[in-house]
C-alpha cells in the first residue's frame, strides 16, 4: 500500500532559481499551452522573488508565479503540478503559498473556466473571458505603414507611460525585457506626434502570439496586427483577446483565426479600470 505523504515533513515550497523557471516553462509547454522561446527570462524581470516550486522529497513537481508589480497589484501564473503527482494536496500548498506571497494585494490571473469555482473559494470573482483565436492570419500590407516604427526609437519613459493606459500597474523591467528578447518584433503607431498603439510578435514552440496588442481605435490595431503578421508568412499566429472587447474579436474573425480556448479572468477585489475597447490582445495569460 503507498504511503500517504507527509507534506509537513516531506514536501517543501521555496523560491525558485533562474534555471528553475525554464523548467516551469517546459512544463506549461506539456500542458499545450505552448510557451514564447524566451519567456523565461522575461518573465523573471517581472519580479525574481515571485516565483515558487514545490518540492517531494528533493523531486521538483509543482510551480505558481504570483508576481507582485508593485504594492497593490499581482498576478498568479505557472500554476502547474505533474500529473503524477496530482491529488495529494501538493497543489494547494503551493497556491497557498503564492497567495500569502502577494498579501494583500489585488491578485488577478487567467484561469481554466471549469476552475472557477475552486478560485472563487479563495476569493476570486470573474471579470471577463479572454479568448485566444489563432490560425494562418491573412493580412493585406497595410496602408499605414508609414505610421509604423519599432519601439526601440522611441524614449522608452514614452512607451512605457502608454503601456501604463492598459495595465493596472508600472512593469518598466519586464517591458524592456519584452521588447529586447530575441526573435521577436515591437511596432508602434505613431499619430499626431504620439503613440497611439502598439504590438508585439514573438516566437512560441509553435508558432507565433502577438501580445500585447494595444491601439487607440480599430484602425490602428488593424494596421498593427496587419504589419506583425507580415513579419511572419505562413505561420500560425495566436491572439487572446478580452471578449468583451467586440472589435477585438471581429479582427481575429476577419482574419480567419478560430477561437481554440478560454481563460476566465479574475481578481480578489475590483477589477482594475482599464480602456478594454482598447485593448485588442493580451500581454500573456501568465503575467496578465
Amino acid at each position: 500500500m503507498e504511503q500517504a505523504p507527509d507534506t509537513a515533513r516531506d514536501f517543501v515550497v521555496r523560491t525558485m532559481t533562474a534555471d528553475e523557471v525554464n523548467l516551469a516553462i517546459e512544463w506549461a509547454a506539456r500542458e499545450g499551452w505552448n510557451p514564447g522561446l524566451h519567456d523565461a527570462s522575461c518573465f523573471r524581470c517581472a519580479d525574481p522573488n515571485g516565483f515558487f516550486i514545490g518540492e517531494w522529497r528533493g523531486e521538483p513537481v509543482g510551480s505558481i508565479s504570483a508576481i507582485a508589480y508593485d504594492g497593490h497589484f499581482g498576478f498568479i501564473g505557472l500554476y502547474i503540478v505533474r500529473p503524477e503527482f496530482r491529488g495529494k494536496g501538493f497543489g494547494l500548498r503551493i497556491w497557498q503559498h503564492g497567495i500569502d506571497y502577494l498579501g494583500t494585494r489585488n491578485i488577478g490571473l487567467d484561469g481554466v473556466v471549469a476552475q472557477q469555482p475552486n478560485y472563487r473559494k479563495s476569493g476570486f470573482e470573474l471579470a471577463y473571458r479572454n479568448i485566444r483565436f489563432q490560425g494562418i492570419a491573412e493580412a493585406d500590407p497595410s496602408r499605414d505603414e508609414a505610421a509604423l516604427v519599432d519601439v526601440h526609437g522611441l524614449p522608452f519613459e514614452q512607451f512605457a507611460s502608454y503601456d501604463g493606459r492598459f495595465f493596472p500597474a508600472p512593469r518598466a523591467a519586464f517591458l524592456r525585457a519584452w521588447i529586447d528578447q530575441p526573435d521577436s518584433v515591437a511596432l508602434a503607431y505613431i499619430g499626431d506626434g504620439r503613440i497611439r498603439g502598439y504590438g508585439v510578435l514573438r516566437r512560441c514552440r509553435e508558432g507565433r502570439k502577438i501580445g500585447p496588442l494595444f491601439a487607440d481605435d480599430k484602425r490602428i490595431a488593424e494596421a498593427l496586427f496587419a504589419a506583425l503578421v507580415a513579419r511572419c508568412p505562413n505561420e500560425v499566429v495566436a491572439l487572446d483577446v478580452p471578449e468583451l472587447n467586440p472589435a477585438a474579436v471581429a479582427l481575429a474573425e476577419r482574419h480567419r483565426l478560430t477561437s481554440v480556448f478560454e481563460t476566465a479572468r479574475m481578481y480578489t477585489k475590483h477589477a482594475p479600470d482599464l480602456p478594454l475597447t482598447r485593448l485588442y490582445g493580451v500581454t500573456t495569460f501568465e503575467l496578465g
